[in-house]
């Protein structure tokens, strides 16, 4: 009997930490509670200074355009997005493997985590969503307290 009450314990902290592990993949480290996720712009703005590429960064700004959708391969969600600094990026959002962003506005503010790519505009930050073959890091946007990835 004692065998069989411990191979119950350890397939009970199995199943726990898997659903742990689902529901932290799901909401992430902000526990989904709806509220904004604090970023820092230091690294996208030494990628920019830089001129750097392969870089993942967090940060947030404003939406200062929403363009329309890239639709040529993968499709994309893009925008540009104006940071403290003053610098503006696009941000390109595979809708192909994350949800849209509904209504998103001139004058919203949003937050991000994914890979920064310098060009001679300022750059764009894609790799906004999780990568279904778990070989890149997962990427988000943050809008209106909701996360999109």
């Amino acid at each position: 009997r004692p065998m069989k009450a411990s191979r119950r314990f350890f397939q009970i902290a199995v199943i726990a930490i898997a659903l742990g592990y689902a529901a932290w993949m799901e909401y992430g480290p902000s526990g989904g509670s709806g509220t904004e996720i604090a970023t820092d712009n230091s690294a996208i703005n030494a990628a920019i200074a830089n001129r750097r590429s392969d870089t993942q960064v967090t940060g947030s700004g404003t939406v200062v355009k929403v363009l329309p959708d890239d639709n040529r391969g993968s499709r994309h969600q893009r925008f540009l997005v104006k940071l403290p600094s003053g610098n503006v990026i696009l941000i390109a959002h595979n809708i192909d493997l994350a949800p849209r962003i509904p209504d998103l506005a001139r004058g919203d503010s949003i937050a991000f985590y994914g890979e920064f790519e310098w060009n001679d505009k300022g750059g764009v930050v894609h790799w906004t969503h999780k990568d279904p073959g778990n070989r890149h890091p997962h990427g988000w946007l943050q809008h209106e307290g909701r996360k999109f990835w």
